[in-house]
């Protein structure tokens, strides 16, 4: 596993030189850990101080009810991060928890390291606060297209508005997601039988075509 590689193309790290990573990683504080599947890394109500960046396995974001039942809000791969909002509040009590979906391997930095320039003033220090602003606001915009997506009325709709905003990301009408059908039903808040009976229903009119999670939208609805 290319881990150096992995972080220097995560956009929290955008711009910082290779020769300047494990300066870096001292200076930030950097933790790496492992996890096997199904593991929590946090929970509903932790306080969190390190900002997380995938390296390897996939981690999911989940929101969980007061009873256990779990809704899945999003998917971490390898060159992503989560927890950053989090971190930046660490007095509040995280609302969502993290969990390894499978065995994965993350790499834990300190907020407060990255937002506070160390004696040394190290020149990837702003370059990485930048970095950060902008993963936020990353952040903010992938959360407010699955508002959009829940919000829609139907699981039909729902449905048609995820695999749209996939085509629209991906630049073509031949897509590949990354979630499983239950997964994404969770991603979308419905049931897996009422998904799968409407993908169905959606291949029937000719509207899309699938196998597993690769998807081919046929025309305008």
């Amino acid at each position: 596993m290319d881990t150096q590689h992995i972080t220097l193309s995560s956009t929290l790290f955008a711009g910082v030189a290779a020769g300047d990573l494990q300066a870096m990683l001292g200076c930030l504080g950097g933790v790496q850990r492992s996890y096997g599947k199904g593991q929590d890394i946090f929970c509903p109500g932790d306080r969190i101080q390190d900002i997380g960046l995938v390296l390897a396995g996939t981690v999911h974001l989940c929101w969980a009810d007061f009873w256990g039942n779990r809704n899945l809000l999003t998917a971490v791969r390898p060159g992503e991060v989560f927890g950053e909002a989090y971190a930046c509040l660490p007095d509040r009590p995280a609302p969502l928890g993290a969990v390894a979906a499978e065995p994965a391997t993350v790499l834990f930095l300190n907020v407060r390291r990255i937002l506070t320039t160390c004696p040394s003033a190290c020149t990837f220090h702003t370059r990485v606060i930048r970095n950060l602003v902008e993963t936020l606001a990353a952040r903010s915009r992938t959360m407010n297209e699955k508002l959009i997506h829940l919000t829609q009325r139907t699981t039909r709709d729902k449905v048609l508005s995820y695999l749209s905003a996939e085509s629209l990301r991906q630049g073509s009408s031949r897509i590949v997601i990354g979630y499983n059908r239950q997964q994404l039903a969770d991603y979308l808040s419905v049931e897996r039988s009422a998904l799968s009976a409407e993908l169905s229903r959606l291949r029937q009119q000719g509207i899309l075509d699938f196998h597993k999670n690769q998807f081919i939208l046929k025309r305008q609805v």
